[in-house]
């Protein structure tokens, strides 16, 4: 019953400028892979940042359940509730006893 959550996964275009520098796109040109049967939840609370300007920084974790893998990147963004959130570090895949992936976690991070 945990994994009834659905995300979207943005994965930014990579756009070169005229002087040949890449740099990632997560607008128009982003691709946006949905995935249903995910649990997000929070993690490592939240902290403000008020020095130059009021900002929030939530964490949460993303999770798979057993036996599914996640084609998802540390250059990606994750939408959820409305909410982008960014992938912060690797994405852990975990391996199951016979081969392949036992499940997939990852850290988010949201800054409002």
């Amino acid at each position: 019953m945990l994994y009834l959550q659905s995300i979207v996964i943005v994965r930014p275009a990579e756009i070169e400028d005229r002087y040949h520098n890449v740099r990632l796109d997560y607008g128009d040109a982003a691709t946006r892979i949905p995935v249903d049967g995910v649990n997000v939840q929070p993690a490592g609370g939240s902290a403000e940042d008020t020095d130059d300007r009021q900002v929030t920084v939530t964490g949460w974790r993303l999770y798979t359940p057993h036996g599914m893998d996640l084609d998802l990147r540390e250059t990606d963004r994750v939408l959820a509730w409305g909410t982008t959130m960014q992938v912060v570090g690797k994405v852990a895949r975990w391996p199951a006893l016979g081969g392949g992936v036992h499940h997939v976690e990852a850290d988010l991070r949201e800054v409002a």
